[in-house]
């Protein structure tokens, strides 16, 4: 199971949210490089990175940060947030994303969100399945749906989508577990005997390395962390031991 640490991006600065409130915004660090070198020196070989100013302003904003890490790092990137345009998706891959992450469009746009599964491959595009209450939820978090999650991810695995980035809402930020059965139900439910199975990355409320113990045998391809870091509740030596 891969380890993804997460940089979410305000005004260039790494912060963190809780259930994705912009109004708890919480500053770690002013330089997103250097946590990020701190990663890739604890053997870390991967980055989510989320440009939470783009999820707002619904187009890319922090693709210098993007690119700055991108060249300063040989961390492999997984972009996110404000992705809508074809010229948002070009700068992202132009400024060293290896893979995209798109959410709202996949509810709001279809066709362009197909068309870039299409122009780039599956391996390249990344499904948002981010949830609360068991419905997809778009715009940063700000706005619910009536989409069910995995009714959601299935159509999409109809389509030739691979990666998923699945997080419940409610335990965004929380530090009281990931939601297992969440995961456990897209696993079991988009599970293919042709082994074409969806590549399920669990996001939100990691709290310990019990959890990603607990991820891992439930059949997770890979487990985001975010404030367990920054909060110490997991250490990047406790990492270190893990990978």
């Amino acid at each position: 199971m891969r380890i993804i640490p997460a940089i979410d991006i305000i005004d260039g600065k790494c912060v963190r949210l809780t259930k994705g409130d912009y109004d708890t915004k919480k500053i770690y660090n002013e330089n997103p490089l250097e946590v990020a070198k701190q990663f890739e020196a604890a053997g870390i070989e991967y980055l989510h990175l989320v440009d939470l100013d783009g999820a707002k302003a619904k187009h890319i904003v922090n693709y210098k940060i993007l690119e700055l890490i991108a060249s300063k790092t040989s961390l492999k990137i997984d972009f996110g947030g404000g992705l809508k345009t074809n010229e948002d998706l070009y700068i992202a891959f132009n400024s060293g994303a290896r893979q995209i992450t798109g959410g709202s469009i996949a509810v709001n746009d279809t066709k362009t969100f197909d068309s870039w599964v299409s122009k780039y491959g599956a391996a390249k595009i990344i499904l948002g399945a981010d949830c609360k209450e068991g419905k997809i939820a778009i715009s940063g978090w700000q706005k619910g749906s009536n989409l069910k999650v995995i009714p959601f991810i299935e159509d999409y695995q109809k389509k030739g989508i691979q990666y998923v980035i699945c997080t419940d809402i409610s335990k965004d930020g929380m530090l009281e577990g990931p939601s297992f059965d969440l995961y456990k139900n897209i696993i079991d439910t988009c599970s293919k005997s042709d082994g074409q199975s969806i590549k399920l990355i669990a996001s939100g409320g990691v709290s310990s390395i019990d959890d990603l113990h607990t991820l891992k045998d439930l059949g997770c391809e890979g487990v985001i962390i975010g404030k367990a870091l920054y909060e110490n509740k997991i250490s990047l030596k406790d990492l270190e031991r893990h990978l």
